[in-house]
């Protein structure tokens, strides 16, 4: 299990909120993201929360059951950032 420490908590909250909104925009519930990836909704909800981490192979079911890849959640991260920097101001 990979939990985040002080260093990671941002990452794993910015990587999260990305994931959910790639979820969103593949307009599936958590509970039918977790049926795709053979994993837990609670656990979905922790990684999309940024209480978890998220190992390399489930990163990679995950945008395979988002029907994504690398290039879009780079810019789902990016958008999240550049809101938390909008936020910030």
């Amino acid at each position: 299990m990979v939990r985040p420490t002080d260093d990671s908590a941002d990452a794993y909250k910015t990587l999260g909120r990305a994931l959910r909104a790639l979820r969103d925009e593949a307009g599936l519930t958590q509970e039918q993201l977790a049926a795709r990836v053979d994993a837990g909704a609670t656990y979905i909800s922790q990684v999309e929360n940024g209480h978890r981490g998220i190992r390399w192979h489930l990163l990679l079911r995950f945008l395979t059951a988002l029907d994504t890849d690398l290039h879009f959640l780079a810019d789902a991260i990016a958008e999240v950032e550049k809101q938390d920097r909008s936020a910030k101001r």
